[in-house]
């Protein structure tokens, strides 16, 4: 059965750091891709990052490059976020979820219906 596990977040000052991570489990994380996205009170859903399956390839939103870095480990079944410099529109529930992919390359679209429960990041001024 799919299951995906956020956890990592938390209440940070501007300028600050947190690390996510996304615990995978129901199926072999080596043959999917993997995006994070965030959902802000009252906004939509919106994809952050992606990397490929084997992590040589990575995606950022404009609104996150430079400051946040993806990353996974197969062998562990976890898939990582690192923010740096949050900004107070950073805070949202952050989700992991298996993406599409075009080409080998991943694409911020989620394949699934299923959500994990989130983790919240909020970053205060």
């Amino acid at each position: 059965q799919l299951q995906l596990v956020e956890s990592g977040g938390g209440l940070v000052q501007v300028g600050g750091s947190l690390r996510l991570s996304c615990a995978a489990s129901g199926f072999r994380l080596e043959d999917y891709a993997i995006g994070w996205f965030r959902q802000a009170p009252g906004k939509e859903r919106e994809g952050v990052s992606c990397i490929s399956r084997g992590g040589s390839t990575t995606k950022y939103a404009d609104s996150v490059k430079g400051r946040f870095t993806i990353s996974r480990d197969n062998a562990k079944n976890l898939v990582y976020l690192q923010m740096n410099s949050l900004k107070p529109e950073d805070t949202a529930v952050y989700y992991c979820a298996r993406v599409r992919t075009i080409l080998a390359m991943c694409v911020m679209s989620s394949r699934d219906d299923y959500w994990g429960q989130g983790t919240q990041v909020t970053v205060s001024s």
